[in-house]
């Protein structure tokens, strides 16, 4: 791991401005991200924050790719205001937190600004990071429709016991 140059700093942080809002860039990587990169290629592929992974920037398309770390900072730093959020309804977080798909029945409410293909952070009633991943139906779709999968589950958080 090294430390972006500012070049480089201003790349990731624009990519995420992007594709999450204003100032998410910032929020996301602050002073002190370190990168990764590509020993095949040498640009940036891992982008860490006092060791824990926030994001991968793909290669295919050069938008990121959320963790869970990644996830996790925004929710805190931003609680009820984080972008790109869906929250499952009650009694299904377990299912998405093993890392299957959201489907659109079990969401609660989703932020209308969600287009296909973004990233989505799946929380449940009370907050909490339930799994990440790509969002297959736009957000106003997904608490109009009744069939079919809202968000594709990259990433659960395990299943909590209770």
């Amino acid at each position: 791991m090294d430390k972006p140059d500012l070049w480089e700093l201003r790349k990731i942080r624009a990519v995420a401005d992007y594709q999450l809002g204003r100032s998410m860039g910032k929020v996301l990587f602050p002073e002190g991200t370190k990168i990764s990169r590509s020993p095949r290629t040498g640009k940036i592929r891992l982008i860490f924050y006092r060791k824990r992974l926030l994001a991968t920037l793909r290669s295919n398309d050069g938008l990121l790719s959320l963790s869970t770390e990644g996830a996790r900072r925004l929710l805190t730093k931003l609680g009820k205001k984080t972008p790109m959020k869906a929250i499952v309804r009650e009694g299904y977080e377990d299912f998405v937190r093993m890392g299957r798909s959201f489907f659109a029945k079990h969401v609660l409410e989703a932020d209308p600004e969600i287009r296909p293909q973004n990233e989505v952070i799946v929380v449940d009633e009370g907050g909490k990071l339930v799994a990440v991943g790509k969002a297959v139906l736009s957000g106003e779709e997904m608490t109009m429709f009744k069939l079919g999968v809202a968000v594709k589950v990259r990433k659960g958080v395990g299943v909590i016991e209770h």
